[in-house]
């Protein structure tokens, strides 16, 4: 446990409102940044993790559409799953908010002020994609057609998958509407207010270039951008459903009825109105986590997200925070995620390709998920999720080395020492093998943890778990039980004691199954920290335990027949 307590304000990516996110969105924001946030807690560190649903944009009016409801009683809908989502696979918020509340609506509307008011705002006459079939403007993701750079035929209206360039809808060729396929398209002029990011370009270098606890991927992303010119992006949008546009008064801005601000510019904000809520409901003070002036700068704050979300998170919202001119706090640190990948594609919530959070919970209990996901982390490249490695994940680390050693014991500890630890005995040469080989892995386990490296962090668990069944082995405490209890004493013993570590260092993983084995073990709540001092000797001699209910169920060849057949090639 860290002796300089620290206090850590956490924000995973908002997922979107359109429907329960699919494991790829799990993997690369909410699940590291839970994770991260046990593991703080656990070390003694007063954690903030907040999240929330990002509720505006067009999306949200085609999902709503096509649910034949009001785009607000969809999102409320949507709101409730994704909680539930995030309730089954024990995200540990300390608060999930929506960015349709009113404390967002008030900040995105203030920062729309105070920056036009400091030169970063204007109002200019561009050029838009109208399609006349759908009667509406089309923002830029809804504006398909080939690219001007590459020729790459499926180019979005913002951004060409294939090269990478960013574009503008108008620049396409043969523009059509992603909405309705039609081509029945015209390019109009409609006024919209613009972010002038281009004029905060060098200060941005400057920061992003000082960033020493970002990722590589985090920080060539956002020089990527920079180096191809810092474009002034529009902050506004012809829709209906969103924040209103208003004057520094507050007053509907005369001229952009019918306009909301657009979804990039409001979704970030909301980390900071889904705090101000959180304050409201548990009388916290939002301050002391935003306001370098309210006591923020003493703050460590990190973001997690995929690699899709960087530019936003690391060059238009600081653009909106500097900008501003007001003390608010800025990331320290950017995890940045690459993608899940589903048998040669991305997983995509709006093609329904992968599994869900909802259909992968009536699957296989949220540790396995929580677990596989993490293991193999997309942390240096892109991660391809399989059946049969999901299966192995589970299979072998989980239910054999975890899960087998912690039966074990137990159940010998019951049948030959009336269910309490043993006394008796002298510790050797076996003992002091393992107790050296947890005191050096534990410390490189945590640090890879503190530094977000969770394919480093889940290995070294792993290892941890190994040494102790190697230690068993060694030790075998059955094969001197009858001619020498007391030598059998000191292996049960040790045997337990490991069983109980294992269920400590296991809590931010898979907490379901650490909080049946320290149950189990009778392990107070007290020393369920991590603090590890003396962890050889927490159970001490006469204390009861019991075995556990079985910990993890196996996953059977019959069982990857089935979901490849249910799932494979686009979901159901």
């Amino acid at each position: 446990m860290s002796d300089t307590p620290k206090r850590i304000l956490i924000t995973s990516a908002l997922p979107y409102i359109n429907g329960v996110k699919h494991l790829g969105n799990l993997a690369g924001s909410m699940l590291p940044a839970d994770i991260y946030a046990r593991v703080q807690r656990l070390l003694g560190h007063e954690v903030l993790y907040i999240c929330a649903t990002d509720e505006h944009g067009t999306p949200a009016e085609l999902a709503a559409a096509e649910a034949g409801l009001s785009v607000k009683v969809y999102c409320d809908r949507m709101y409730e799953a994704q909680c539930e989502a995030g309730a089954a696979f024990d995200l540990s918020y300390d608060w999930f908010g929506r960015s349709s509340g009113d404390a967002t609506a008030a900040l995105t509307q203030h920062f729309s002020s105070v920056l036009e008011r400091n030169g970063l705002i204007e109002a200019r006459t561009s050029k838009q994609v109208y399609s006349n079939a759908d009667g509406r403007y089309l923002p830029d993701r809804y504006v398909e057609g080939t690219c001007p750079n590459c020729g790459f035929e499926k180019a979005r209206g913002d951004q060409c998958d294939n090269c990478g360039k960013l574009l503008d809808p108008v620049d396409l060729i043969d523009p059509y509407s992603a909405v309705s396929g039609s081509r029945d398209v015209e390019i109009r002029e409609t006024e919209h207010l613009y972010l002038k990011q281009s004029e905060m370009s060098g200060r941005l270098r400057d920061w992003v270039e000082g960033q020493t606890s970002w990722p590589p991927l985090a920080t060539s992303i956002a020089l990527k951008w920079l180096d191809e010119g810092l474009r002034d992006r529009s902050i506004t949008r012809d829709l209906e459903w969103g924040i209103p546009v208003v004057d520094e008064n507050g007053d509907p801005r005369p001229g952009f009825d019918g306009k909301v601000y657009y979804v990039w510019f409001d979704a970030p904000i909301a980390y900071i109105g889904a705090t101000q809520d959180w304050a409201s409901e548990t009388s916290g003070d939002w301050g002391r986590w935003w306001r370098t002036d309210q006591g923020a700068d003493d703050v460590e704050y990190v973001q997690f997200m995929g690699k899709d979300n960087v530019a936003f998170h690391t060059l238009s919202f600081p653009t909106t925070l500097m900008g501003s001119g007001e003390p608010w706090k800025l990331v320290d640190t950017l995890k940045a995620f690459n993608w899940v990948t589903w048998y040669g594609g991305k997983f995509s919530t709006s093609q329904k390709r992968g599994v869900f959070m909802d259909q992968a919970i009536d699957l296989a209990p949220s540790d396995a998920w929580r677990w596989h996901l993490m293991a193999n982390a997309p942390e240096g490249s892109d991660a391809a999720f399989t059946w049969e490695e999901f299966q192995t994940s589970v299979n072998s680390d989980l239910a054999n080395v975890l899960g087998n050693f912690v039966n074990r014991i137990t159940k010998y500890a019951g049948s030959k020492f009336d269910g309490v630890v043993p006394e008796g005995g002298v510790s050797g040469g076996h003992e002091d093998w393992v107790i050296a080989e947890i005191g050096h892995r534990l410390p490189m386990m945590i640090a890879h943890f503190d530094a977000r490296e969770f394919r480093k962090a889940f290995a070294e668990m792993r290892a941890i778990w190994a040494a102790g069944n190697e230690y068993l082995t060694r030790a075998a405490p059955w094969t001197h039980y009858k001619a020498d209890p007391d030598q059998a004493a000191v292996g049960v013993r040790m045997g337990l004691n490991l069983a109980a570590l294992f269920g400590v260092i296991a809590q931010p993983v898979i907490p379901r199954a650490a909080s049946k084995i320290l149950d189990a073990l009778g392990v107070p709540d007290d020393r369920r920290r991590w603090d590890f001092d003396g962890w050889a000797d927490a159970l001490p001699a006469g204390h009861a335990v019991a075995a556990p209910d079985m910990l993890f169920a196996k996953i059977e060849d019959t069982d990857i027949a089935e979901w490849t057949e249910r799932f494979e090639g686009g979901g159901e």
